[in-house]
């Protein structure tokens, strides 16, 4: 699978990248669950590390041909 997200970068909330995934509420809802991708605090700030977003991406991939009938 092709990596969507770039491993050397740090994402911020904020970052138009990140609407791939959802809105700023929704990513918040998936921290406050326990959920979703990985995530670093910096501070006050919530960072996404490019490599975890990928890896979480990939980790959610459907493959319909494997799927039992």
């Amino acid at each position: 699978m092709a990596n969507i997200f770039d491993n050397n970068r740090t994402y911020i909330l904020g970052d138009p990248e990140l609407h791939l995934l959802g809105t700023r509420e929704k990513l918040a809802q998936w921290r406050h669950r326990m959920v979703g991708p990985p995530w670093v605090k910096i501070g006050r700030k919530v960072a996404y590390l490019g490599t975890d977003l990928n890896n979480w991406l990939a980790a959610q991939r459907t493959d319909p041909s494997n799927e039992a009938a």
